[in-house]
């Protein structure tokens, strides 16, 4: 498979039929970096989704809150809906 676009991209994880297929893949192609900001980044969804105030979540995280509130627009969004 030739991925060319982000689509493609989302076809690729979507196809992934195992959760340690899906740990190989992203072990194959993120850095240990890009990793924990994942996590973080889930970790702010799920704090705000847990109704945390922005300045509580950026304090405890370590984080500006202009990041978390970028999570919060996401969510407005109605993105992170298989975030719980």
């Amino acid at each position: 498979m030739s991925l060319s676009t982000f689509s493609d991209l989302v076809d690729l994880f979507a196809s992934v039929s195992s959760p340690q297929d899906m740990e190989n893949l992203l072990n194959g192609i993120l850095t240990p970096k890009e990793k924990e900001e994942l996590v973080r980044r889930i970790e702010i969804i799920k704090m705000l989704k847990a109704g945390v105030p922005h300045h509580e979540i950026a304090k405890k995280l370590g984080l500006g809150v202009a990041t978390v509130t970028r999570g919060s627009k996401e969510i407005q969004r109605g993105n992170f809906k298989v975030v719980k």
